[in-house]
């Protein structure tokens, strides 16, 4: 399993360069070529709103992309540091109408991810959130001789 880490200040300018990292390891880790446009989408979409929710809090912390290449798939962590929703509606420590247009903004990045990947997964509390996108990769072609 190989893993590259990338951390970057939450700064919508840096959202590019995580997109253009994220499909070059793709590519090198067997992802179809078809499939790297979603690639370059998710992790964009992923990564801004991870800037979004550490703005709107104030973290200085940097943004977390991991780019895991495993046997049979690649997988993509993109992880915050922001207080997220608490059950029961409205986000931690937010006023009501605020807390309602941030929420709303954020489910629907969710749902645009999840139209791009088959495989998502979230994770999100008190002490940040996570997304992991995970895509199959196809066996380096070997050559005869």
């Amino acid at each position: 399993m190989a893993t590259v880490e990338l951390r970057f200040s939450a700064l919508p300018e840096h959202v590019r360069t995580a997109r253009l990292v994220a499909a070059a390891v793709a590519r090198r880790a067997g992802v179809d070529e078809a499939v790297l446009d979603e690639v370059r989408l998710a992790v964009g979409e992923a990564c801004s709103r991870a800037v979004g929710l550490h703005q709107s809090g104030g973290i200085g912390a940097p943004v977390k992309v991991l780019l895991i290449e495993e046997e049979k798939q690649f997988s993509i962590e993109v992880g915050d540091e922001a207080r997220h929703a608490t059950p029961g509606g409205g986000a931690a420590g937010a006023d009501g109408g605020a807390a309602d247009a941030e929420v709303e903004e954020d489910e629907m990045g969710l749902a645009v991810i999840s139209g791009l990947v088959d495989d998502v997964e979230v994770t999100a509390g008190e002490h940040g959130g996570q997304i992991r996108m995970t895509w199959p990769t196809t066996p380096p072609a070997t050559a005869l001789t």
